[in-house]
Parts: structure tokens; C-alpha cells; sequence
């Protein structure tokens, strides 16, 4: 046995052939067909082409046939590719034509000749480093000083869009896709019968606008009584008893702001929680108040939030008034003692107080309110005479919450409701004047400044509800 062998045999797995019992140093035994013993790779039969033939002068040429031309492989693939190549090339742009010359090769034309080769581009504009760009029409004075102080966002006074036209139709047009309006959209006419299905309906409808439970339901026990006295002929009739059913309920505290000429200056003092757009409602209040000829003066009382003082300074830029401010993280109820005194000693008619955004829930920071009143009444024992609160129109149920707890911290005396314009469903408003029946001073139903409105219930309720069915 060779010294390279093992004697002892590998023990043979089940299933495998005999083959693999018996050594294989024998050729052809256990190999594949067609394998030599040296491993070489040897066809089983050679192809035709490559058989011997016999010698003879036309014996090759009898299988193989005469010498042809050269064929390209895949030849309508090979014309394609110029045509694909030619197709991605970038094109390059056609070149300018320049005007043919009469002047000789090497001949230098003159000024008249290259003006009337190469016509003049029109000018562009140009402005000096210390020119104002013209402020477009319709903006307030001083836009465009304000237009390159870098404010933020929110302070633009021209807006994104065009002021709502004027009246009611301003209304109806802006709060047309307020929640309030969708979801009477289709309920009369999808339930014209007088029944309790119907109520319910309205019901429901109420709920979902945020008017509250208590609102909605003395709205609802009311159309339910009369009409099972038989008051209403039809659905048309319980919708007319419906509107004024809701006018009745906003006709009291629709009060405008009535501005005291003996108060010089009067004080108004702004409140409410993080970003509800008590600074954007202070601008418009400004240009509203300017427009009416009164002097004004603003006291940058937010001295929390970032970029507030600044975004306050704009708006007083835009309208021509002065503002009173001492920086980032001052204290609030310094700067409004600051303004009251300047106010004073300057004559001014009208001083509005921002103060910074805080939750209602942060006993602190209402406290801080309830300070700013008691310095200020050091100056004027009647100030704050205004004590604005601005409640953002999204909100929900959660403002009377808020409006609870400013009311008691400072004793708010009006309120401006913003933001009715967007998804706002716009019920919160029928539920601050059952609750609480503070005076609604003004309405934001846009971003311009002629869109912050003196509250109209009429007008409100007309563009949440048809005049009739057919409406």
C-alpha cells in the first residue's frame, strides 16, 4: 500500500454509491465521464468542425462553404447608438448673431458705430445706501423704513393677501370656512322635517363648533320648548329662531372700545398666553388708534420672549410712533413705569403696554401681571383703564379657562378675539359671552390691519349661518 494511503478506510455514509467504498487510484473508477486520469478536461467526441477529413482540396470547403464578409453582431443595435449618443448630448446654445460692420478687418469703429452695433439694455434700477424704497400703495406710514429691520414673523403689515371687504360681506367672505359655518353647511337641508332628530342635530352641531355644553344646551332646551308650542311652520322658521337665538346671546357684550379724552393718557394694558398675536394686535391698534388722530405711545413690556422688543419697535416705525423699551429680560413693570411717565410729561392720548405671553396655570407669572397693574397705579390711580385680554380663536373650551384665571389675577375689562379667519371653528365666542359676559372689543378675521374689526354680532352671525335655507 503507498505510504501516502491510509488504511483505515473513511466510514461510508448511507445513501452514498459504492464508489465511495473502493480506493481510487485506478483511473476511470469513480470519476466523472469524460475526465482523464491526468484532470485534463477531454470532450467525450469531437464537433464536426473540428473532425480530421479526409485530404483533398474541396473537403473543408464542402462543410464549411466559401469565405464570407464580416457581419457586425447585432447590426440594428450598432446603428442605434450614434442616434442615443446624439440625443443626450447637451446642446450648446445658438450662438449670438453679431451684427455684420462695414468697417474693414482691422479697422477701429467708433462710439456711434458700436451703439448702433450693440443697442443698450435697459437700465436697472439703482438705489443708494441711504435711499428708502417707495413703500407700495395702501401701506401704512413708515413701511418702508420698517421693511429692512429685520422683524419677525408676524409683523409684515401689508399681509399675505388683500384686506376683507368692507361690512358684512368682509365677514361672510372670511369666515365662510370656519368650523361654525361647515358643520351648518348641509343640516337644514339634509333634515327638512321639524322633528327631535333635527335638534339633535343642531345639537350636535353646537358641540362640535365649541359653543360649550352649557350655551348649547340653553340654545337647544329653548328651540325645543317652541317648537313643540308650534311656533315654527317649517325648517326656515327654526333657522330664523336660531340666528336670533345667537344674536341675542353676543348682542350684550358686543361693545366697542370707547377711548376716555379726560385719561391723559388713557392705559392699555395687553394680556394673554404665548402666541395668541398680542404684539401683531398692538400694532393694529396702533395704526386703527393713528388713523383716528389720537397720539400714541407703545411700551415694550414682552422683554421675555426673543426678538419681541424688536418686533414692536417695527410696528412703531411703520406707524410713526414712539416706543419705550430697555432690552432683552428687563423688567416688565419697570419699562411700563418708564412709559407712563414719558406719556405724561409728552401729552400723548393713548399708551399701549404689551406684557409677555404666559400659561394661566403658572401662579408666578400671573403675579407679575398683578405687579405691573400696582406700579402703574403708583403714577395713575385709574391705570391700567383698559385691560385688554387677546384670546386666540383655535383655542377651544380651553380659553374660558384662561380667560378665568387673567380675569382674577387682573381684572380683564374687554376682549379681542384673533385668528377667526383660518380652521377656527368659532363657538368659543357664543361661550366667553354666556360665561363670563365681558364686552368683545374687536374681531382678527384677517393679517391686515383693516381686518382687526370692531365686534358686530349681527355680522358674526350672519357669515356663520344663512340668512335662509336657500342662502
Amino acid at each position: 500500500m503507498p505510504a501516502n494511503r491510509s488504511s483505515t478506510r473513511a466510514p461510508a455514509r448511507p445513501g452514498c454509491s459504492q464508489l465511495n467504498r473502493v480506493s481510487r487510484t485506478r483511473s476511470l473508477v469513480g470519476r466523472r465521464p469524460g475526465a482523464s486520469a491526468t484532470a485534463r478536461r477531454v470532450p467525450r467526441q469531437r464537433p464536426p468542425m473540428m473532425r480530421t477529413l479526409p485530404d483533398g482540396p474541396l473537403s473543408v470547403r464542402r462543410l464549411i462553404g466559401p469565405a464570407r464578409r464580416a457581419v457586425l453582431p447585432c447590426a440594428p443595435f450598432c446603428a442605434m447608438v450614434p442616434t442615443m449618443v446624439s440625443f443626450f448630448r447637451r446642446k450648446k446654445p445658438p450662438a449670438a448673431a453679431v451684427p455684420a460692420t462695414d468697417a474693414a478687418p482691422g479697422a477701429r469703429l467708433d462710439i456711434e458705430a458700436l451703439a448702433a452695433a450693440f443697442p443698450a439694455a435697459p437700465a436697472a434700477a439703482t438705489t443708494t445706501p441711504g435711499a428708502e424704497s417707495p413703500a407700495p400703495a395702501g401701506a401704512p406710514a413708515g413701511a418702508a423704513a420698517g421693511s429692512g429691520t429685520g422683524e419677525t414673523a408676524g409683523t409684515t403689515d401689508a399681509g399675505s393677501g388683500d384686506a376683507a371687504a368692507p361690512g358684512a360681506p368682509g365677514w361672510r367672505e372670511r369666515l365662510r370656512g370656519s368650523g361654525f359655518a361647515r358643520s351648518f353647511g348641509g343640516l337644514f337641508s339634509r333634515h327638512p322635517k321639524l322633528d327631535d332628530e333635527l335638534l339633535d342635530e343642531i345639537e350636535t352641531a353646537l358641540l362640535t363648533a365649541d359653543v360649550g355644553v352649557a350655551a348649547t344646551t340653553q340654545l337647544v332646551d329653548d328651540l325645543r320648548k317652541r317648537m313643540k308650542a308650534r311656533e315654527f311652520a317649517d325648517a326656515n322658521a327654526l333657522l330664523a329662531a336660531l340666528r336670533g337665538e345667537l344674536v341675542a346671546l353676543l348682542a350684550p357684550v358686543a361693545v366697542p372700545l370707547q377711548v376716555d379724552a379726560g385719561a391723559r393718557p388713557f392705559v392699555l394694558l395687553t394680556v394673554g398666553v404665548n402666541g395668541v398675536g398680542k404684539t401683531t394686535t398692538i400694532g393694529k391698534l396702533a395704526r386703527r388708534f393713528k388713523d383716528q388722530g389720537h397720539s400714541l405711545m407703545l411700551a415694550a413690556g414682552d422683554t421675555f420672549r426673543a426678538a419681541a422688543v424688536a418686533q414692536l419697535q417695527a410696528w412703531g416705525e411703520r406707524n410713526g410712533v414712539p416706543v419705550v423699551a430697555q432690552g432683552q429680560d428687563a423688567d416688565a413693570a419697570s419699562v411700563a413705569f418708564d412709559a407712563l411717565q414719558a406719556a405724561q410729561a409728552r401729552g400723548i392720548d393713548i399708551l399701549i403696554a404689551d406684557t409677555a405671553g404666559r400659561l394661566h396655570t403658572q401662579q408666578g407669572l400671573m403675579a407679575e401681571l398683578g405687579k405691573i397693574r400696582r406700579v402703574l397705579g403708583k403714577l395713575d390711580p385709574a391705570a391700567p383703564h383698559e385691560v385688554l385680554m387677546v384670546i386666540d380663536g383655535t383655542t377651544g373650551q380651553n380659553a374660558l379657562s384662561q380667560l378665568r384665571q387673567f380675569h382674577a389675577a387682573v381684572g380683564v375689562t374687554g376682549l379681542v378675539v384673533t385668528k377667526l379667519d383660518g380652521t377656527a371653528k368659532g363657538g368659543v365666542v357664543f361661550a366667553l359671552a354666556r360665561e363670563f359676559g365681558i364686552p368683545i372689543r374687536y374681531a382678527g378675521i384677517g393679517e391686515r390691519p383693516e381686518d382687526l374689526r370692531v365686534f358686530d354680532a349681527q355680522a358674526f352671525v350672519d357669515a356663520l349661518l344663512p340668512a335662509s335655507l336657500g342662502g
